[in-house]
């Protein structure tokens, strides 16, 4: 598995605008954030779900109502369209319970 170039990666991100790569490019990181501690444990138990179907896997942490998530690919040593395709889920399984802008 080969990683992202730096082109390719600005050309997906523009459909994951609240995640940001970090400054070496290896991977992406979003901070969700939840009503409550049950919604928060309820999106992680979805996105382990889709984790386990991906054959992929997150480095996340959670706080009460918050879950901070960092993506990368281990074996392309850096950032791969399955990080995309993870985020992309993420964003996903979270929108009904986003807050709204006013």
């Amino acid at each position: 598995m080969t990683p992202l170039d730096a082109q390719t990666t600005r050309e997906l991100m523009t459909g994951l605008p609240e995640w940001t790569v970090n400054r070496e490019g290896g991977a992406i990181r979003r901070t969700f954030h939840f009503p409550d501690f049950a919604q928060a444990f309820g999106f992680m138990a979805q996105m382990a779900i889709v984790s386990e179907k991906m054959d992929h896997h997150p480095e996340w942490f959670n706080v009460y109502n918050r879950v901070e998530v960092t993506l990368t690919t281990h074996d392309a040593h850096g950032l791969s369209t399955r990080d995309i395709a993870w985020a992309t889920r993420a964003d996903a399984a979270y929108a009904p319970v986003a807050p709204r802008a006013e």
